[in-house]
């Protein structure tokens, strides 16, 4: 380990052993709210101080089976110093690694709830047939990490599936796993529509925005045009009788979200003023970040099929994803949201970059 990260880690151990020292001190505690400040720091860099006290401990055993296998005469003690050695070597290869992780930049937004839009592009009633499976997909898929779905807005299509489709997922990490689902996802198949039997390509595409809350993004009310309309969508008989959807336009950026599936006109305002906040914070992130690691890293683009991040081929039951050159020839239990393999595939790929360019 180099020197560099070893002062790091040395004052990640004092910080946490000082936030220790303070949570004993009742004066100190007896605020709340400072309470709590000092958990959420101590929090964020325990987990790294314990593995950095693992490899001082197997440092600890290297250098003294050293020192054994140097001094001592006797075999056998030699033989067990050998092993020692070997075996704390590896010990602490294994936790350079996992520690260099830690050390890596958090995305902020990586424990944060996401608003989903999955929208059919080019292909017409095949796209949006399209659009509905993957719903689908990441419906299945969330219910296997125990998260919850909420609608928050849809447009069905008369053929089946979605012309559009938003909706509020929360849970554990969910935007660490999902955020890399934001692009154009191509499919090749044989649509049902078709007499002919010949393979079709069309798009749906995905953004994933993480949710912003209103201390994080201030939008003014002067900015905003709120618009209410007949709702048409599945929220039962009572929202047809009123004009209860919702329809917010941030002017400044031409944003625009709505919201018919709540019970009231009330809360399809909160859930438009929901997805008008994580919009408007996906634009400006994109505004100020150029780099290829930025929030739009993986951006939507227009649908068109040239711009995939992904190609699913029922044909062949193949699924790729052109970022991380990843092939699986099991797309139908990837449609069955089985979708880690890709997930953790990108996350990888994403640490990978992160080590390059902060040179750990």
């Amino acid at each position: 380990m180099d020197k560099k990260t070893i002062e790091v880690l040395e004052a990640i151990l004092k910080k946490v052993e000082l936030i220790d020292n303070n949570l004993a001190d009742p004066n100190v505690t007896k605020n709340m709210e400072n309470f709590k400040k000092l958990n959420k720091e101590k929090s964020a860099i325990v987990d790294v101080a314990e593995k950095y006290k693992e490899y001082k401990a197997a440092e600890k055993n290297y250098e003294e089976a050293k020192t054994i296998l140097k001094t001592e005469k006797d075999k056998d003690l030699k033989e067990l110093a050998a092993l020692e050695i070997e075996e704390s070597e590896e010990k602490m290869n294994k936790l350079n690694e996992e520690i260099h992780l830690m050390l890596l930049p958090k995305d902020p937004n990586n424990d944060k709830n996401i608003i989903m839009e999955i929208r059919g592009a080019a292909g017409g009633d095949e796209a949006n047939i399209f659009a509905g499976d993957l719903f689908r997909m990441y419906s299945k898929y969330a219910e296997k990490n125990n998260w919850k779905i909420n609608i928050l807005d849809r447009s069905d299509s008369p053929a089946g599936g979605f012309a559009q489709i938003s909706l509020m997922i929360k849970g554990k990490d969910v935007y660490s796993k999902l955020k890399f689902e934001s692009g154009s996802h191509r499919v090749q198949r044989v649509p049902k529509t078709e007499s002919k039997g010949r393979v079709q390509t069309s798009t749906a595409t995905v953004a994933v925005l993480p949710e912003m809350n209103d201390v994080e993004i201030e939008i003014k009310p002067s900015d905003l045009r709120i618009d209410t309309y007949r709702s048409s969508g599945a929220g039962g008989q009572h929202v047809n009788t009123t004009d209860s959807a919702v329809r917010i336009t941030h002017i400044p950026t031409g944003i625009v979200a709505a919201s018919q599936d709540g019970r009231s006109q009330h809360d399809n305002k909160a859930t438009a003023m929901m997805m008008i906040r994580s919009k408007v914070y996906e634009a400006e992130q994109a505004k100020q970040q150029s780099e290829a690691d930025s929030l739009r890293k993986n951006a939507v683009g227009t649908g068109d099929r040239s711009e995939k991040i992904r190609t699913y081929n029922y044909g062949q039951n193949r699924v790729t994803d052109h970022r991380i050159n990843m092939t699986l020839q099991k797309l139908d239990q990837f449609m069955e949201g089985n979708i880690d393999e890709i997930i953790e595939g990108l996350i990888k790929d994403e640490q990978k970059q992160l080590i390059e360019k902060n040179n750990i």
